[in-house]
């Protein structure tokens, strides 16, 4: 029986145990963390006779003959480089399933920002169509569930994050999507151009793409690297990169492409231009997948938004309340500010990321009227806005202190918004940015139950 190790006790790594198991392999998983939520799996998985070892340092043993990351695992961690090293098979969750789901056809969706969005409005598309097509990866649905399941998705819509790039040396997605390239998680990659690079990989190896041709980096350096690719732009026919005839554009309030127009950019219920791009990106791939523009167009209309990406919250005393806290680098939270109406209070801050805050701190000037900080960074964000000279700001740590202090200052200097749009990571004050975005919903609805 062949004997595999699998890295990390969240749901990518419970799912690839659990597939691994059903296929007849010696499975153990390990986690160099223990709590109580990681012993009560522990138990779970051990009835269904999977190993696990909690508080545990993986180390490579000439007994296994695979052994599977989870995304959050550095893939250049020394344990995994003498795992490779030996000749062991090392690889990712996600080219797990792919080797599972060979059957079924792949959408790829990476980018620095936009994939969610992109890859959640795509699969309500193929919804809508009435294809069974599934969103999963860095969405929080593993990839590997897919591959459990009785009868695989006709479409696997993938959101892949750079992290499960790296860790997946076969993955060949019919239709891939490049959304956005800024600097993000150098701390993990590095540079940019080997961040770039893993990126690439991933079209590299895929049948038919489509590139965000909005996005300045990506013309720069992208354009000729795939010329016979689907670019879009929300800025017309005449802004398109390569190929006219593959272009998909907006032009007099439609999107527009493959010799037809396909959909009124006002059915879609999201601010910004930023998803107005991945509006394209989405109808592109509907389109290639051989979906009908009349199916396009009502899942457009019924499409509400994704959580935590500029959703509405409420509306308090005549200000709108708008939870941005996917936003977890600087980039993001320019996008977010560029998209709400001024003038803005903003909360920002958590556990702080690496990255050029030029554009984010030139939005504050122009647009935000008084700024909120919590979290580790706070200190130091504060330091950036004194160098631009903006002096309406306060440390107040934690964000329930920071929706009552907001409230009340919105009023006093008439913003428009309460923004929480971080710039930075959730890990220093909560689980995640859902979290954080949960408890920012919670305490922003609290306010008009306080008013009555």
């Amino acid at each position: 029986m062949s004997k595999a190790h699998i890295i990390g006790l969240g749901k990518s790594g419970v799912a690839a145990a659990r597939l691994l198991k059903e296929k007849d392999w010696e499975v153990e998983l390990s986690d160099n963390k223990t709590s109580d939520s990681l012993q009560q799996k522990e138990q779970q998985l051990t009835q269904e006779g999977i190993t696990v070892k909690l508080d545990y340092s993986f180390e490579p043993e000439t007994s296994l003959d695979l052994v599977v990351v989870s995304p959050g695992v550095p893939w250049d961690l020394s344990a995994l480089q003498r795992s490779r090293e030996i000749g062991i098979e090392t690889i990712g969750e996600m080219e797990l399933a792919w080797r599972y789901l060979k059957s079924s056809s792949w959408v790829g969706i990476t980018g620095t920002n936009g994939k969610t969005t992109t890859t959640t409005l795509t699969a309500a598309i193929f919804k809508t169509a009435k294809l069974s097509g599934s969103a999963c990866g860095n969405i929080g649905y593993a990839a590997c569930e897919l591959a459990l399941q009785e009868t695989p998705p006709d479409w696997v819509i993938a959101e892949i994050s750079s992290y499960q790039i790296e860790s997946s040396n076969t993955l060949s997605p019919q239709i891939a999507v490049w959304t956005t390239f800024t600097a993000d998680h150098l701390s993990r990659h590095y540079d940019l151009e080997n961040y770039f690079n893993i990126k690439a990989d991933l079209l590299n190896r895929s049948e038919k793409k489509i590139i965000n041709g909005d996005d300045y980096y990506l013309r720069q350096h992208a354009a000729h690297l795939w010329e016979n690719s689907y670019w879009t732009s929300i800025h017309g026919k005449d802004n398109l990169v390569g190929d006219v005839t593959k272009g998909i554009y907006i032009e007099d309030g439609w999107v527009v492409g493959f010799g037809e127009k396909i959909v009124s950019v006002e059915s879609l219920q999201m601010l910004g231009s930023h998803n107005q791009q991945n509006l394209l990106m989405a109808v592109a791939v509907a389109k290639l997948a051989g979906i009908e523009k009349e199916v396009i167009a009502e899942a457009v209309r019924n499409f509400p938004g994704i959580p935590h990406r500029l959703e509405y919250i409420c509306r308090w005393n005549g200000v709108d309340f708008f939870n941005d806290s996917k936003a977890t680098n600087y980039d993001a939270a320019a996008v977010g500010l560029r998209a709400v109406p001024a003038p803005v209070l903003l909360i920002a801050g958590g556990e702080s990321k690496e990255g050029n805050d030029n554009d984010w701190l030139r939005q504050i000037k122009e647009k935000v009227i008084f700024v909120l900080l919590i979290g580790n960074a706070a200190e130091s964000l504060a330091k950036r806005l004194q160098k631009i000279n903006f002096r309406n700001y306060e440390i107040v740590e934690n964000m329930q202190r920071a929706v009552i202090r907001g409230a009340a200052l919105s009023t006093r200097y008439d913003a428009k918004v309460v923004l929480l749009s971080p710039a930075c990571a959730s890990f220093d004050q909560y689980k995640n940015f859902e979290e954080r975005g949960n408890n920012f919903r919670k305490l922003s609805l609290a306010l008009n139950h306080k008013k009555k």
